[in-house]
């Protein structure tokens, strides 16, 4: 954002390759940004990757002071923008709400530090955890605002992930449908170690600018039609490789990936420790009995043993809650750093 109250300009990064957020912001006040404050929540890059360097694009502008949330840990910035903000007579401020604004960027901070995407889990469940009932019913768990919440979070993803009996039962098309129309299309990949899901499911028959991934541990080939890859990963326990995967997904640009399950696959990503946030759309109902739970398995044998989380929000939606959470030993180790 430029200047100070309501501002003379925001700008937003839409996608990867388009101009950044501070170019945005630039471009939208014109000559009114010369002498002005830059409000940004992650230190402006200082180098030609897919864009200009956006603090060039400042100092060109005529900026007179930037404030900056968060320092980008990617080598070819970390601290190298501010450092030219500052030789070239801008004043800059670092820090400000630093964690708040380490928040927004943690699917970047976690594709810099570690090599692979962020991770949401993400499941529609009942009161008692259901995600479909002892017949395999799962339509619909939650209410019309839930899911167009969760059509809005696909918008904002690179990728979203199902297992493969996921894609069995469901036969999901994971696009992100908006009102009017509107919506940007994730990456869709679908676990598939032997390739042997039917040819006729939905994912593999859409008009969609993004691909459809099948991931498999398989020797042999297949092809399931136009706008179909396959995606060789080594074999892993209960499937593929989900280390293997990620780093595969990573190299594709994928920073944020949004796993919406199955149960098992939710579990594996559990045990692995590869999920960063869990959001759970919560329904004011019971299924009991032998309903599927979002999580497969035998589950934790003592309770001291169960999968601790921390930074619990609740906010209502329509009829449901929205619970979003991240594993507590990832809220202990950012403490920490």
């Amino acid at each position: 954002m430029l200047g100070g109250g309501g501002g003379v300009a925001r700008g937003f990064h839409a996608r990867a390759g388009a101009p950044h957020a501070e170019v945005v912001a630039l471009r939208a006040a014109g000559a009114r940004a010369r002498g002005a404050d830059l409000y940004t929540t992650l230190e402006p890059c200082d180098h030609h990757g897919r864009t200009p360097p956006c603090s060039v694009a400042i100092l060109e502008a005529g900026v007179s002071r930037v404030v900056v949330g968060a320092r980008d840990p990617n080598p070819l910035v970390n601290g190298k923008g501010i450092r030219r903000l500052r030789r070239h007579g801008v004043a800059v401020d670092t820090g400000v709400l630093a964690a708040e604004c380490a928040a927004l960027n943690a699917p970047w901070f976690r594709f810099i530090r570690s090599g692979r995407p962020y991770v949401t889990l993400k499941a529609a469940v009942t009161l008692d955890g259901k995600i479909a009932t002892r017949t395999g019913d799962s339509r619909w768990v939650t209410g019309p605002a839930a899911r167009a919440w969760v059509h809005r979070l696909r918008d904002r993803v690179d990728a979203v992930l199902v297992g493969s009996g996921t894609a069995r039962a469901d036969d999901p098309r994971l696009t992100a449908r908006l009102p009017g129309g509107r919506g940007r299309d994730p990456m869709r990949v679908v676990l598939d170690t032997d390739l042997a899901l039917p040819a006729r499911l939905r994912l593999f028959h859409l008009a969609s600018s993004a691909p459809t991934v099948v991931a498999h541990a398989s020797r042999r080939r297949r092809r399931f039609g136009a706008g179909v890859e396959t995606l060789a990963c080594r074999p892993g326990k209960g499937g593929v490789d989900l280390g293997d995967l990620l780093r595969k997904l990573a190299a594709r640009g994928v920073t944020h990936l949004l796993v919406e399950g199955g149960a098992s696959v939710h579990a594996r990503f559990l045990a692995a420790g590869l999920a960063d946030r869990v959001v759970l759309l919560v329904a004011p109902k019971v299924v009991g009995g032998d309903g599927l739970s979002w999580v497969a398995g035998p589950g934790a044998r003592r309770m001291a043993d169960a999968l601790r989380l921390a930074r619990v929000r609740v906010e209502r939606i329509g009829e449901d809650l929205l619970v979003t959470a991240v594993p507590a030993a990832l809220a202990k180790r950012a403490g920490r750093g």
